[in-house]
Parts: C-alpha cells; structure tokens; sequence
C-alpha cells in the first residue's frame, strides 16, 4: 500500500491554471514528514518530503527526495521501505532524472529514468530485472517533480467539479490522470484550524481500491499548498496520511 503513497503525493494533484505570477510555493531546505494510519487508529508508519538545491551536469537543479517505511504492528507482517529521487530544473520544473528503489514485502523495484530531451527518449534502467528500455515521450513529470511542479501553480479561480488532467511517467509507462476539485474546507489538524482545497484523484479500482473515486487529498489553501490529509479506502480497511511536522517553507503556514 506505501508504494501508492508519493503517487497520491504526485498526483496532486493540482494541476491548476497556469499562471506564474506568484510568490514559490516552495525552496530549498523544505521539509514535510507525514505519520501514515491504517483504518483510522493503527500507525502503519511514516512518509517524508525533501527538496535541495544540487548541481547536476554542471546545472543547477532541485533534488528532491521522497522516503516511505512502515513502523509497529505494521511492520510485523508487511514491511516497506522505499526510495524515491528525482532532479529536475529550477525554472520549468521538468524532470531529467528518476530514481526509485522500493521493498515492499518483499515486493522490490530498482529502476533509474533518464529523460532526454533532444531524442524525446527516456532511458529507463531496471536493475531488478537486469533490463533497459528506451521509452518516447512528451509532456511529463515523474512521481516526485510532478508534486512541485503542480504545487506552483494558481489556484485562485478554480471551480467545484473542473478536472484537471497531468500525464505522469512512471515504470516506462506514461499514465493520463485525471483530478476533481471537491471545493474548499476548514480542515481542523494538529496545527490548528487550516483553510484547505479538497481534490479527488481518479483511481483505477481493482487490486488496492475499493473504487475509483476512494481517494481524497487535503492542499492547503495558501502560498505553500502543501498536502496536509490524504484518506483513501482500500479493498480492506483504510489508509490515512496527515501533516506530523514540516520546516523550511517558503511562505508561511498560515492558520485560522
């Protein structure tokens, strides 16, 4: 189930209008740690958000990097630790480079995608299976850049019921996804009351879900539009990700 968690993150989610004119919703030395429940009450472990500024290729860029472990009674019978990388630019916020490397019950994937932008190519390294493959591409983010990419967009005019669409690349595959804004909501959290955007994912039902609606993701309504609350139902009980600590923002958590 973790491994869905930086997708949820990703797909924030909130692909909104495109204006730039805008104060950053983040920088570096930001800072997001999640506590992850199971059906409301158990811990089933944490998820933590990071985002630096690195060199690559002689480039500046944005490393950002994504961590997901279960914890408790959780651990005992499914445990998960997984990685997730991503550089991407500064200014356009595309990805150049991917890396994601998982263990989940035994479940393990360790791949790297390199995006080439002259040749319109991803090259996609998969370790586990000893294969590599050349995948084109258009228009895409990775799991992690996608997150930030979509958090620096305004979401001043957006309508209850608009679906916004953002194609995401991800096991050298490119997936169209689809998101609904629920509207607005005073969202009551450890922090105090906060103003947040309500959005639903469209999912696909099957393995993990219940249905393809069983998502729901809490955007803080403000400068930063970080993600505050995830719920999703599963095909057996439910799965809850909320805001434990953050630092390094870039604008200030404003709260009621």
């Amino acid at each position: 189930m973790k491994k869905y968690i930086f997708l949820f993150f990703a797909l924030f989610y909130f692909s909104l209008s495109q204006s730039q004119e805008k104060k950053p919703a983040f920088k570096s030395g930001e800072w997001l740690r999640y506590k992850m429940s199971y059906s409301g009450f158990l811990r089933a472990g944490s998820a933590i958000l990071e985002v630096q500024e690195k060199e690559l290729n002689g480039k500046k860029v944005f490393y950002t990097k994504g961590t997901g472990w279960t914890s408790g009674m959780i651990k005992w019978f499914f445990e998960v630790d997984d990685l997730y990388e991503s550089y991407f630019d500064k200014n356009v916020i595309k990805p150049y480079v991917f890396k994601r490397k998982i263990n989940e019950g035994g479940y393990k994937k360790h791949r790297i995608t390199t995006f080439n932008y002259d040749s319109k190519k991803a090259y996609v390294q998969d370790f586990t299976n000893q294969k590599d493959t050349s995948v084109a591409f258009k228009n895409v983010q990775d799991m992690l850049s996608s997150f930030y990419y979509l958090r620096n967009t305004d979401t001043k005019n957006l309508k209850k019921g608009e679906e916004l669409a953002l194609d995401m690349f991800l096991d050298s595959k490119v997936y169209p996804f689809k998101l609904r804004f629920l509207g607005r909501e005073i969202l009551r959290t450890k922090f105090g009351k906060v103003k947040s955007l309500v959005f639903r994912p469209l999912v696909e039902s099957g393995r993990i879900f219940k249905e393809q609606e069983s998502v729901t993701i809490w955007i803080t309504d403000d400068d930063n539009k970080i993600p505050i609350k995830m719920q999703a139902s599963l095909a057996v009980g439910s799965l809850r990700a909320e805001l434990e600590a953050y630092k390094g923002l870039a604008n200030s958590f404003k709260k009621l």
